[in-house]
């Protein structure tokens, strides 16, 4: 973003809303609220993908959750994931075994592709909440 420059006899306005700034002389906007809202209409097309990204991968991980429960491990089948709203484009990263499996994660709940339709739910055992 360029810093305006202004002459001394050149009115100055805020970057935001347009009204006249008064104050020091390297002042853009008017307030708190007008500095917010601008940096925020510049921000907004990539926040929004972020945003987007980000609650993609939370429900993902809610789904994974929820389904699993208590258990260890559970067999789903795609089509039940899908009609929760899972969507397997988005996971946060990938695990794999020494037997060439790989296991896809939403944070610390991940599933393994199997033959035919089934999917594997595990979680990771190092993300086990702690007693104290």
């Amino acid at each position: 973003m360029a810093e305006p420059v202004w002459s001394s006899n050149e009115v100055r306005t805020c970057l935001s809303c347009g009204k006249p700034l008064k104050g020091r002389s390297d002042k853009k906007f008017c307030d708190d609220y007008c500095r917010n809202n601008y940096n925020n209409q510049v921000k907004a097309n990539t926040n929004n993908y972020v945003r987007n990204v980000n609650n993609a991968l939370r429900k993902n991980r809610h789904i994974l959750e929820s389904l699993l429960g208590i258990q260890e491990m559970i067999k789903v089948s795609k089509q039940r994931l899908i009609s929760e709203g899972f969507q397997f484009k988005y996971h946060t990263h990938t695990y794999t075994t020494t037997k060439a499996s790989t296991y896809f994660f939403c944070y610390e709940f991940g599933y393994l592709p199997l033959e035919g339709d089934l999917v594997l739910i595990v979680k990771k055992k190092d993300h086990q909440p702690t007693t104290s």
